[in-house]
């Protein structure tokens, strides 16, 4: 019986090898080394949530001889797992000579945990290795990052995901405009699974066609993008306190990123007074308790500065 082709093209297009992984090319090539000689270091991939950080970790046991077991650490946390789940795989014997342990989202592990993996990670270092992904490296304690070689995965830039998404679009055969593809990667970067779902969902009869309204309507990024260009700055901090309710967010990370992106378009005489007021915004988000008032506090400066 044939395999049916699939039709999820977030699934059909999915990374499979290092060749076909977009971004951080000194990465690839020390990871390529790895896969080269048949033997991967501890390892901690770090960085922004949806920048492939998962991916490379799967490609790496895909890529070798070995045993592997993937367990998403913000479904665990405790130090139960480690005893039930983490230690009888890494203690027993496999099929292989090597086995390897990936440990997606581990910040979300406590630190009592941390402790019992690193305890782990150095009983069975000689046939098990530990690849843990993060999006707070500050959160892993110093001995478990002492044991691995730290890898920090930043997103991909702009072009480089408009690029693939070309490839995407031109295999295909859909027809696009490239105003409606800046559109697309603007409003989803810098998750590119994000992208491709985009680019499916309005691909209809071999044609992109992008609703701009709807586009705008249903990304709360551009949404107060267009709320910080008005002249009327206390109606748009009205708001921009609904939307910022509305949304329910507790991780803002890419929005740093993407007013600074787009800074030219709403902070033209104001681009230098701008940077600071983002940049000690997205330093102190990690300690901050309440992230919906942290960032609050933030449009409120940009608004006064603004105005």
């Amino acid at each position: 019986m044939l395999r049916k082709e699939n039709t999820l093209w977030v699934e059909k297009y999915r990374p499979s090898t290092l060749n076909s992984y977009i971004g951080n090319p000194d990465v690839i090539e020390k990871i390529k080394s790895f896969i080269d000689s048949n033997d991967v270091p501890h390892l901690l991939l770090c960085g922004k949530a949806g920048t492939g950080k998962t991916t490379l970790a799967k490609i790496i046991v895909n890529a070798i001889n070995c045993d592997h077991l993937y367990i998403n650490a913000s479904d665990k946390g405790g130090v139960e797992f480690v005893r039930t789940e983490l230690i009888p795989f890494a203690s027993s014997a496999g099929f292989n000579d090597l086995k390897i342990v990936i440990l997606d989202e581990a910040d979300f592990i406590t630190p009592n945990a941390q402790a019992a993996l690193r305890n782990a990670m150095e009983t069975f270092s000689r046939h098990c290795r530990f690849i843990l992904t993060c999006n707070y490296v500050e959160k892993i304690i110093d001995p478990i990052q002492s044991r691995c070689q730290v890898f920090s995965i930043t997103p991909p830039t702009k072009k480089d995901v408009a690029v693939r998404m070309v490839e995407i679009l031109n295999e295909e055969s859909i027809e696009y405009s490239k105003e409606d593809l800046v559109l697309v990667v603007n409003n989803t970067y810098p998750d590119i699974r994000r992208a491709i779902n985009s680019l499916q969902r309005q691909s209809n009869s071999g044609k992109l066609s992008i609703d701009t309204k709807a586009v705008i309507e249903s990304n709360y990024q551009l949404k107060l993008l267009e709320l910080l260009k008005l002249q009327d700055k206390k109606k748009a901090f009205s708001d921009i306190r609904k939307i910022l309710a509305d949304v329910n967010q507790n991780d803002f990370t890419s929005l740093y990123s993407f007013l600074y992106d787009t800074i030219d378009e709403y902070a033209q005489g104001h681009v230098a007074a701008v940077i600071l007021i983002l940049a000690e915004a997205q330093y102190t988000d990690p300690s901050a308790v309440d992230k919906e008032l942290h960032i609050a506090s933030m449009f409120v400066k940009l608004l006064n500065e603004l105005g």
